[in-house]
């Protein structure tokens, strides 16, 4: 089958939970061999449990990735251990909601390092390895925030945005220089994870109708009102598109926006 991953080598980043959890479980599933990264190193070797119970292969690496020396470590580590990479999924990310007048500017820099520092370093140290392993995917995961503005979000938006012209300006370079190296992005819609709670608290802070009740999470269903049939979307509607792009059934999608959000930004 052309949409299988037997035989590639795949690292995802932010592979604690959520979306990168279950890209990492999906890619397995697919027949590649998995190397997830976090900070939270309980989550992935949960991740990485959860993966060779079901007959798959994965190992965990603590990763910060905002440290280029220990993207270089990790390359590293990989090469010496795997001896090739053939798909990177940079999911890692955090959103921060807050108004443009109200953020301050460590939570700026901190929201760009993370989530756009992150994906550049990613790409800079996997691409080499990538070129010597003869073909390489590398899946950016953005969001609809990269697609259109969000009152309150407008710094996740710059990211994300970034992350969209980014992920087209990488395909173009290694096309150009005759490398076998795609590079796409991912537009996750409103989907149901973590983020609604963790990460959200300065929308959650402002807009206390839209909490959970008796929660400490923002209402996933009250967000998802906007999407057409009020559905909110799962890890693995993501993680199905992350599989898609990264096995040789995409072969000829390169620089491109895969937009999971049924239907939210079609209209």
């Amino acid at each position: 089958m052309l949409n299988d991953c037997n035989g590639k080598t795949a690292l995802v980043t932010g592979a604690a939970g959520g979306i990168g959890r279950s890209c990492a479980q999906k890619l397995a599933e697919a027949g590649a061999s998995l190397i997830v990264t976090d900070i939270d190193e309980a989550g992935i070797e949960k991740t990485v449990s959860l993966i060779t119970e079901a007959g798959g292969t994965a190992r965990a690496l603590a990763q910060d990735v905002t440290q280029e020396d220990v993207w270089a470590d990790i390359i590293g580590d990989i090469k010496a251990h795997e001896g090739a990479l053939n798909v990177l999924v940079n999911n890692a990310g955090i959103a921060i909601g807050a108004s443009i007048i109200d953020m301050s500017l460590e939570d700026w820099h901190r929201q760009t390092a993370i989530n756009l520092d992150g994906v550049f370093l990613g790409c800079k140290h996997a691409i080499p390895l990538m070129a010597e392993s003869g073909s390489g995917s590398i899946i950016n995961i953005s969001s609809i925030a990269g697609l259109r503005g969000a009152a309150g979000l407008a710094g996740y938006c710059a990211t994300k945005g970034g992350v969209r012209l980014f992920s087209k300006s990488v395909a173009a370079e290694c096309a150009a220089a005759d490398m076998p190296i795609r590079c796409n992005s991912v537009h996750p819609g409103i989907i149901d994870t973590d983020i609604w709670g963790r990460e959200i608290a300065g929308i959650a802070a402002n807009n206390p109708e839209m909490m959970a009740p008796g929660g400490n999470r923002i209402d996933i269903n009250l967000v998802a009102a906007g999407v057409p049939g009020g559905k909110p979307g799962h890890p693995d509607d993501i993680a199905n598109g992350v599989v898609y792009l990264a096995s040789d059934a995409s072969s000829y999608v390169n620089g491109s926006e895969l937009v999971i959000d049924y239907a939210l930004t079609a209209r």
